[in-house]
């Protein structure tokens, strides 16, 4: 067993409402009880075949870029279908014996679908129009669900639930990196 201790440090929090899909990530990469780094850059907007997609990510950051390498090939095969491309890097994650070793997780919209995609083959779609993945996930996910009927945008909605995350989360900042799309 490795005397290494691990990476943490991500939170990425998406909100669809109002007609807009918000991805939302902090920026902090630790090391043990170390801050690496604390202006990383875990949303991205990919144009896959002409098409906008944006995409956060946790986990490892190499893995994490395989696989958004891997999801854009399969989107420029199945243009401005998301839900596909999704299902076939799911099922080549978890039968490939390279990616297999993969740790990430992964959340996509095209602004219409929002999806988180792990490495145990699944791709699924949040009951509440609200997810999260990392660290301080949970915390980003209960914040942003209760205020989902208040009167605040998609965009605020993640930014204060990312606030909350990193109030609480010692591996979140409140560093972050923000991108919207329309439906």
């Amino acid at each position: 067993m490795s005397e290494f201790p691990g990476w943490h440090g991500t939170t990425i929090c998406a909100v669809r409402k109002g007609g807009n899909v918000v991805i939302a990530g902090d920026g902090q990469v630790s090391l043990g009880d170390t801050v690496i780094k604390g202006t990383a850059r875990k949303v991205r907007r990919l144009s896959p075949g002409g098409y906008d997609i944006i995409a956060g990510f946790a986990g490892s950051t190499a893995d994490a870029f395989t696989l958004l390498e891997r999801l854009e090939t399969k989107l420029e095969a199945t243009p401005g279908q998301l839900a596909r491309g999704c299902v076939e890097l799911a099922k080549d994650w978890r039968t490939d014996k390279y990616l297999q070793k993969l740790e990430a997780m992964l959340i996509v919209s095209d602004g219409k679908d929002l999806f988180v995609i792990t490495g145990a083959g699944d791709v699924l779609e949040p009951e509440h129009d609200v997810t999260a993945i990392g660290s301080g996930g949970n915390y980003a996910l209960a914040a942003a669900r209760a205020m989902m009927d208040t009167d605040k945008s998609a965009e605020e909605v993640a930014r204060t639930a990312m606030a909350i995350a990193s109030d609480i989360c010692v591996y979140t900042n409140g560093n972050l990196t923000v991108e919207t799309l329309s439906k």
